[in-house]
């Protein structure tokens, strides 16, 4: 059991941890959640003993291992992946050393009756054991399967690491934890540079971890499948809930209320007695009862309330200009760098409004294409073509890195600002939270998070209506992602957007392209339509031919070059019209199903609030929660029909 007491720690005039104890069990599952800045990674090294708090003692049982994957990388080595993944097991690379030396020793050694023979004899099953139980007989077919399950095929298991870009250098670490086994396992932020596919495996492997993990990730839906426990860290305070992460936002918002209420009797109280003294203090006879019931009052023990960490960005994309109908045609696009085929093949019609998510391994292809439709990268084969007035806004993967580290966060925004604008940087860099003395800041010394909002500023500066975003939840807080989120909701233009982040995309799309083995599959639905139709369990299965797709939906999955080798070209055109028809009718059902889902979703949510019951509108409420329901039976059927006819179509 890892125990942490008194725990405090203060940088210049911020308490960062004010005076909590903490105690991890074996094979606990935790999350550690709290606002970026708040302390997550600061009390991870803590607890691993990589810093010192200012007061406090941290416990660790005697012969207990931590491994912890931190956000920063050491510098690459030219070890193949495969060999620096299997020599990071340290314990069992000792073990297994001292197992050959004793096996030796017992083959040459003759004096059987001795006592040292006897102790070495002992010592060899000892050895034995252990190195059963650190998994020395399945070590190298362990790395492959959590090298596999973290995205690396077998040629790439033997490459060096300093080959690859920093992404899958952290999956290396993250490999090499894994499979050493540490008690407790550290993760800060371990899906950031995943895609769903491994995020997924990774998942199921941390279900069945035999040690202890905390895990700090923003990624929602991770954090309920692999936590029972969440630790808050807000404004210096821990607070801990026995529950994953979703089940602790209710229990917080329960909290904070009783809390409130219990601060706002005791006030009340308060202000009575401080009434009745100062009435007794003006009475001579009264004086001494006012001064014994003012010691009394100050004896209280009063209730503080913590001021509610929820300042957010204030983000709201600008109004997109008109485009044309369609906003961008892709025809036979391909991408190749030497004997490598990235994709082939890659036809799209993106109309005006349309919502399209990318999805799939990482080096599939997926921010290839972005780049190419932004000038950044040619294509080998085929073109694309931009819609009529089309104006592309685009957040890159790596935007938040390619800042000037040297600029002031003031400098970068008035950098790309136009004319009209430039008397409102500073407006807009306090609506990200920068505010006051904050804008005269360096780009280098922010963190991640805010790097990645002065991003978002900077790309507010100027007009677009196509949105192209490459990753760009990756360092956001969850606060901030939902920012986003509702941002690009409420945003008029197109958009296309690449993530991993299943929360995030979840309702945010009304089709999927999915990027895989050099061609592109497409899915009338959002990230979860595109999951549920591909049956995952484990995605991984996918890619080793486990997973069967739905019958219905094996004709619709095919590369597309294959379809159209079996028609001639006027019967593809009448296809294509035909199709686009019908698909056209599919996308209008989903938007009226996806309306009244939000609809009931905010209605619900109205209705969980306490006391609401008791209201006047409750009986009106209840009435249009059954009414809605109804329309949204009657408008699935709908929507299935326009689907079944698509898919036979397609057929």
């Amino acid at each position: 059991m890892l125990t942490a007491s008194d725990i405090f720690l203060k940088y210049g005039d911020r308490v960062l941890f004010n005076h909590f104890d903490l105690t991890i069990a074996n094979r606990e599952r935790t999350g550690l959640t709290g606002r970026n800045g708040a302390g997550k990674s600061t009390l991870l090294k803590v607890l691993a003993k990589e810093m010192k708090a200012d007061t406090g003692r941290i416990s660790i049982p005697g012969n207990a291992r931590i491994g912890f994957l931190q956000q920063e990388l050491a510098e690459p080595s030219s070890e193949a992946v495969l060999d620096a993944v299997m020599n990071a097991h340290d314990t069992l690379k000792s073990v297994s050393t001292e197992l050959e030396q004793v096996t030796h020793d017992v083959t040459v050694r003759t004096d059987y009756e001795s006592d040292s023979y006897q102790q070495l004899l002992d010592r060899l099953a000892e050895l034995t054991e252990q190195h059963h139980t650190l998994g020395g007989e399945t070590l190298e077919a362990d790395a492959h399967r959590i090298l596999q399950g973290l995205g690396f095929g077998k040629e790439e298991m033997l490459r060096p690491i300093k080959t690859f870009s920093g992404g899958w250098q952290m999956r290396v670490e993250l490999a090499k934890l894994l499979l050493s086994r540490p008690d407790y396992l550290f993760l800060d932020e371990p899906t950031n540079h995943l895609d769903i596919e491994s995020i997924i495996w990774l998942e199921g492997f941390l279900q069945t971890y035999p040690g202890a993990i905390i895990v700090i990730s923003h990624d929602k839906t991770f954090l309920d499948h692999v936590t029972k426990r969440t630790l808050e860290i807000e404004l210096g305070n821990l607070y801990d809930y026995p529950v994953a992460y979703t089940k602790y936002l209710v229990l917080r918002q329960e909290r904070r209320e009783k809390l409130h209420s219990a601060y706002v009797n005791q006030q009340r109280v308060i202000a009575e007695k401080e009434r009745t003294i100062n009435r007794f203090m003006a009475k001579a006879t009264k004086t001494k009862m006012a001064q014994s019931m003012k010691k009394q009052l100050d004896k209280m023990e009063r209730i503080e309330l913590d001021v509610a960490d929820t300042a957010a960005m204030n983000l709201r994309f600008p109004p997109a200009t008109r485009s044309g109908d369609v906003a961008l045609t892709i025809n036979k696009l391909a991408k190749s760098y030497g004997d490598h085929l990235v994709f082939s093949d890659v036809d799209l019609v993106l109309e005006r409004a349309e919502r399209i998510a990318l999805v799939g391994q990482n080096g599939q292809g997926k921010s290839t294409l972005v780049k190419i439709i932004t000038g950044d990268v040619a294509a080998s084969d085929g073109g694309f073509q931009l819609g009529h007035n089309v104006q592309i806004g685009y957040y890159a993967q790596d935007q938040s890195d390619a800042l000037d580290g040297d600029m002031t966060l003031i400098e970068t925004l008035e950098q790309v600002a136009p004319p009209e604008l430039r008397a409102r940087v500073r407006a807009i860099l306090g609506a990200f939270m920068f505010s006051g003395e904050d804008a005269e800041k360096k780009v280098k010394v922010l963190s991640g998070g805010e790097r990645a909002r002065l991003a978002l500023a900077k790309l507010l500066l100027k007009p677009f209506n196509l949105l192209i975003l490459d990753e760009p939840t990756n360092h956001l807080d969850l606060i901030s992602k939902d920012v986003l989120k509702q941002a690009i909701k409420a945003y008029e233009g197109t958009i296309m957007v690449v993530s991993h982040d299943r929360d995030f995309l979840a309702g945010l799309t009304d089709r999927t392209l999915e990027f895989r083995d050099g061609n592109t599959y497409e899915y009338l639905g959002d990230v979860h339509y595109f999951l549920n139709k591909r049956e995952l369990d484990n995605m991984r299965d996918v890619e080793l031919g486990k997973t069967k797709l739905a019958k219905s939906a094996v004709a619709a999955q095919q590369p597309k070059k294959k379809q159209e080798k079996q028609r001639s070209k006027s019967e593809e055109q009448a296809f294509q019209k035909e199709r686009k028809k019908i698909e056209k009718q599919v996308k209008n059902k989903e938007r009226a199903v996806s309306t009244l889902e939000s609809k009931i979703k905010e209605l619900e949510t109205k209705m969980a609030q306490p006391g609401f019951y008791e209201s006047p509108e409750a009986s009106q409420a209840m009435q249009d929660h059954v009414s809605l329901q109804q329309e949204l039976d009657l408008a699935m059927e709908h929507w299935m029909d326009a689907q079944a006819a698509f898919e036979e179509l397609s057929a």
